[in-house]
């Protein structure tokens, strides 16, 4: 029943208060939110001490205090004038979409009071320029009683009041019933704008019925000849073995070979370069003592022959250096894709076997295996 804390709640009371005609006003009872009972006289009387305390704040100018006292009395007593207040209090706090949604329920169920009228215009100014901040979305569901959620959240049953109002952007909406299949929209909705969303629902199919449907699309089949691969109840399924461990031996092993292999080739490299400057030695001093290795005099036949065995010894050393360098490289080659090479399900038959190989006029590796 609305009582005088009804008209004195209306937070902008403050003149209301004194007007003898709007105290006077009992409706017999205030229009209350769709989906929910009357409220118990224990919890109207509690609301009505929310409200009395939310008004206080709200004068102080503690909207966020008013707020949560409002929150609680919605919960308690969702009426009129309840809905006016919280409309009132989210427009000051610049929450547009709860002002919209407040404002417009308090609208939609205005009393026929001669003072309260006069509130009106301002419900309707805050409402306007509330609903130019957000969007909205209205919301048909083919089934009565359908739960109806926007972006996870319940916002009540079909058929909804009024519409629903939403921050501008994207949005879920679903509907949701025991007996019937859930149906789901998403929706895009800009600034100021209205999008209409329809959602039918299918009723959901019985296990009795998934099973015949089961059954005849599998009877269907059989009967136009389509082989059904079927495997004996009970039979176990045989794993895959699982892959083999990868030993590591042959990439230590080629890895060391590689390293042995750049430290020959780098020895022979420094004995190839100590043997060219020998005989760049040896060929300054021939050539200082006035003497000439082609058609060389007796005097010089030694020293010539010395030079010719340090070139022998250069080219030696250069080629052994370059069959050195090409082994280690192969080696470390064979490592690098031993490690990485992807294993299959079998055991790998064969092992990797290195050999040296040389003929007149080259030297090198041979590698033979599978991996």
């Amino acid at each position: 029943m609305m009582t005088s804390r009804s008209l004195a709640v209306v937070l902008t009371v403050a003149t209301l208060m004194t007007d003898p005609g709007i105290a006077a006003a009992q409706p017999a009872a205030p229009p209350v939110a769709p989906g929910t009972a009357p409220a118990s006289p224990d919890a109207a009387k509690r609301a009505e001490a929310l409200v009395d305390k939310a008004k206080s704040l709200y004068l102080e100018g503690k909207y966020q205090e008013a707020e949560a006292s409002l929150l609680v009395a919605w919960e308690l007593n969702p009426t009129f004038d309840v809905a006016y207040n919280l409309g009132n209090t989210e427009y000051q706090l610049k929450k547009h979409r709860e002002a919209a949604q407040y404002l417009s329920f308090a609208l939609r169920h205005w009393p026929l009071l001669k003072g309260v009228a006069k509130l009106k215009p301002n419900a309707e100014k805050w409402l306007a320029e509330s609903r130019a901040q957000v969007g909205s979305l209205k919301v048909s569901v083919t089934v009565a009683g359908a739960e109806v959620l926007v972006d996870g959240k319940a916002v009540g049953k079909a058929p909804l009041e009024d519409e629903v109002f939403v921050d501008p952007g994207e949005h879920r909406v679903e509907a949701r019933h025991l007996d019937y299949e859930p149906a789901s929209q998403t929706v895009s909705v800009a600034k100021g704008a209205t999008a209409e969303v329809k959602l039918p629902m299918a009723l959901a199919k019985s296990e009795a019925q998934v099973g015949q449907t089961a059954g005849g699309a599998s009877g269907a089949g059989a009967g136009a000849g389509a082989p059904v691969a079927q495997q004996p109840p009970g039979a176990p399924i045989e794993p895959l073995p699982p892959p083999p461990k990868r030993s590591w031996m042959p990439v230590i092993a080629l890895g060391a070979a590689s390293a042995v292999g750049l430290g020959v080739g780098i020895g022979m490299t420094v004995a190839s370069n100590n043997a060219s400057a020998d005989g760049h030695a040896q060929a300054d001093a021939i050539l200082k003592a006035g003497g000439g290795c082609p058609d060389a005099p007796a005097a010089y036949s030694q020293a010539c022959s010395d030079l010719r065995s340090t070139a022998s010894r250069v080219d030696t050393f250069g080629r052994a250096a370059t069959v050195a360098y090409t082994a280690s490289g192969v080696l470390a080659i064979a490592a690098v894709t031993y490690a990485l090479w992807p294993r299959s399900g079998t055991k790998a038959s064969g092992k990797v076997r290195v050999l040296p190989e040389t003929q007149v006029g080259y030297g090198g590796i041979v590698m033979q295996g599978a991996w």
